[in-house]
């Protein structure tokens, strides 16, 4: 058998919006939004929908308006024939990525020869931890094994700055440069976003709501610690309380799409290829410092790969906070300047489940703007995850 080959043929998201009541996104349910992405990447790519073998769909928080198999609702709305299947998962904040990973594993395995991978979540209208409220989803052995319990992800994001010494004006600065990023490649931006139609024949949303190209650090500087508790700093007297609202990722509406081929069907549908998926990782972590996957994520493809650090590109690392991803340069001594060349999170925004999509659609651009060959994406999770993709660019 001959060697089968994983290879994104485009990407296409759409706008992200303020996840509130009066976000951009706000009057669109979040079935329509996925199915507006999902048309959209049909009708950029020219494809017959009929081709699609599957629809592999991020969505995190999975009730309400996103219960039900939201990607096989959103399949339909979109006019695909009634044949294409879709399944949804939830790997936390990198259900996008590993949407896209578990379809470009099924290309490389055979079951699958065009398969669509993506994700949604509209944090306005379906808000994070809805589906916990009043109840424990732990049981009895989970708290037998963490008596303290489990903390809040900023209070995972105090833990990291005080592990790797990061302070809040190393912060703030990484938050100023990821708006002055994003706002520096709107127009780049521009060539991924599908405009969402609000209502039929109305309103379009074309354009990120959460760039702030105007931000500096005497603005960020005022915001007050987000997260700071008496109960935490007795438990954890290292923290310092630095993490704010302006170094952390936004609360989003939104959601983006990846068609993956196997290569040669590509071609021989006349398709041409973006990017090969080479290397897939998945890592688990301490769940109370939570958000440092990223590192044995890393480390983990870099090895499986045969490649050194210092041989990447490009990186993507999800900006759920700016600690995040100043750790994690921090400990592996990754270029910074390689690292969300085109802006992040905290200035795009983030909306959980779709993430990943976006990520990589700026993974791309940065490697076909830049010249680079190698692309590394990889994106912290809740309960001490994170994924981690090699792409190389064709």
């Amino acid at each position: 058998m001959s060697l089968r080959r994983a290879v994104i043929v485009d990407v296409c998201r759409s706008p992200f919006a303020r996840g509130r009541e009066n976000g951009a996104l706000a009057p669109v349910h979040p079935v329509d939004l996925y199915a507006q992405v999902l048309a959209a990447l049909v009708a950029r790519t020219g494809i017959d929908p009929a081709l699609v073998e599957d629809v592999i769909t991020g969505c995190v928080i999975q009730v309400a308006e996103q219960a039900g198999n939201i990607g096989r609702q959103a399949v339909l709305a979109a006019g695909f024939p009634e044949t294409v299947p879709a399944v949804t998962l939830d790997r936390k904040c990198g259900s996008a990525q590993q949407a896209i990973d578990f379809a470009a594993q099924g290309v490389i395995a055979g079951a699958y020869d065009m398969v669509i991978a993506g994700g949604v979540e509209m944090m306005g209208k379906v808000p994070m931890r809805i589906n916990r409220m009043g109840k424990d989803d732990k049981g009895p052995r989970f708290h037998a094994r963490y008596p303290q319990g489990l903390v809040h992800q900023g209070i995972s994001a105090e833990l990291i700055n005080a592990r790797w010494q990061v302070s809040r004006e190393a912060q703030d600065e990484y938050a100023l440069r990821s708006h002055l990023r994003a706002a520096a490649d709107i127009a780049g931006t521009a060539s991924d976003i599908v405009s969402i139609e609000l209502e039929a024949g109305g309103t379009r949303v074309s354009a990120d709501e959460g760039i702030r190209g105007d931000s500096t650090l005497e603005k960020l500087g005022s915001l007050k610690a987000a997260f700071e508790d008496p109960a935490m700093s007795e438990r954890f007297p290292q923290i310092q309380w630095s993490v704010s609202a302006g170094n952390s990722s936004q609360v989003s509406d939104g959601a983006a799409a990846v068609l993956i081929c196997e290569e040669q069907t590509a071609l021989l549908l006349g398709l041409k290829p973006r990017a090969a998926i080479t290397h897939f990782a998945v890592a688990g972590d301490d769940p109370v410092m939570m958000l440092t996957g990223v590192i044995p994520a890393t480390r983990k493809l870099l090895q499986r790969a045969g490649l050194r650090i210092d041989q990447i590109d490009a990186f993507e690392v999800n900006e759920a906070f700016a600690s995040v991803v100043l750790g994690w340069q921090r400990e592996l001594g990754a270029d910074l300047d390689k690292t969300n060349i085109l802006g992040g999170a905290i200035a795009l925004g983030h909306p959980v489940g779709a993430s990943g999509g976006r990520l990589m659609a700026n993974l791309i651009r940065a490697l076909e703007q830049t010249g680079g060959r190698y692309g590394l994406q990889t994106m912290c999770e809740s309960g001490g995850m994170a994924n981690a993709t090699l792409i190389e660019r064709l």
